[in-house]
């Protein structure tokens, strides 16, 4: 995944970014769990979508409007996820970075 998708590079370095804040700034057991159940959503929803991707090319090589509809759908899916560990990842990292 990490060499045919641009989008999997970019949460990998959000996910490194997310251990050495929370490292730098000793976030609770809790919220590391929290942020590790965000993180992983968004790299189970980036590998869905990617498997997702490749079987669609393969079944259906050409240009099909559904299969760019599904394909949107699947995209769509990561971007919540990303979203959602946005939001996680403000909510725990607020209150450290206000004191």
């Amino acid at each position: 995944m990490l060499i045919s998708q641009h989008n999997a590079w970019i949460h990998a370095a959000a996910t490194i970014a997310i251990v050495v804040a929370g490292a730098t700034l000793r976030i609770s057991a809790v919220n590391w769990c929290l942020l590790t159940l965000a993180a992983v959503s968004v790299w189970v929803a980036e590998a869905l979508n990617t498997a997702f991707e490749f079987l669609c090319d393969v079944t259906s090589p050409e240009f099909h409007p559904l299969v760019k509809k599904s394909k949107d759908v699947a995209a769509g899916a990561v971007l919540l996820s990303a979203i959602g560990a946005v939001l996680v990842g403000g909510f725990v990292f607020a209150p450290y970075l206000l004191r």
